[in-house]
């Protein structure tokens, strides 16, 4: 089914194009018109819950929050535009890895859109590099742009608590296939995970949202831990 432009905010199509040609496109304004469509497209499918347009225009709102700290900003919001472009929750394995989003997948298509629209090779593999930094979420330290771009894909961690319950109700629904038991313990691994590392945010702007996080974060662990153990025996 194609999208209807008229239920989607026609900022997506100017958004993209503004950040095509700030990366150099050489393309007319038709031809991105056309790549804004198919990328909107594709972040509407039946299957996401979570990864959806909702959560690409809030990844880019806090793309341009962070925008300061970054050296290319058009390059961190064409890889926010990309990063989830390629998506499969049909499969246990492919959750438990990386959680739907195909991410070599996506920067592999961010790098050929890229490129036929006309921007230059050397910016369409730093847009695919950036995609790619996402695959585990540890941005390189000396890499501000990958910071940026990977707080603003978490920052729908550091919600209020009420938006994160929906958030999390979003994400179950896209597994909805996928039996409790089994979900539950690729859930707790990857909150557990989260937890476990020294920061979740890397970006100077972006610790601001560490401790909301990190309660929501531990919140959702402890509820989930408890359904856990309440199941019966395998």
């Amino acid at each position: 089914m194609g999208v209807n432009w008229t239920d989607a905010p026609q900022w997506f199509r100017s958004s993209f194009a503004r950040a095509a040609r700030g990366a150099g496109a050489t393309a007319t304004d038709d031809e991105l018109a056309e790549a804004a469509e198919a990328l909107v497209e594709k972040w509407s499918g039946e299957d996401r819950h979570f990864h959806n347009l909702k959560h690409l225009a809030m990844t880019l709102h806090r793309v341009d929050e962070l925008s300061q700290e970054t050296h290319s900003p058009d390059l961190v919001r064409l890889a926010a535009w990309y990063h989830g472009a390629v998506f499969a929750s049909d499969s246990k394995v492919t959750y438990e890895l990386q959680g739907g989003e195909q991410t070599p997948a996506s920067a592999e298509l961010a790098r050929k859109d890229l490129t036929a629209l006309g921007v230059p090779a050397a910016h369409a593999d730093r847009v695919a590099a950036l995609v790619d930094s996402l695959l585990r979420h540890v941005p390189p330290a000396d890499d501000s742009d990958a910071q940026v771009l990977s707080d603003a894909d978490l920052s729908m961690l550091a919600t209020e608590p009420q938006h994160y319950r929906k958030y999390v109700e979003a994400v179950r629904a896209e597994y909805a296939h996928i039996p409790q038991r089994d979900f539950l313990r690729a859930r707790i691994r990857i909150l557990q995970r989260l937890l476990q590392r020294g920061k979740i945010y890397s970006s100077p702007m972006g610790a601001a949202w560490e401790n909301p996080a990190r309660q929501n974060v531990e919140a959702e662990l402890a509820r989930l831990t408890k359904e856990q153990a309440a199941l019966p025996e395998e």
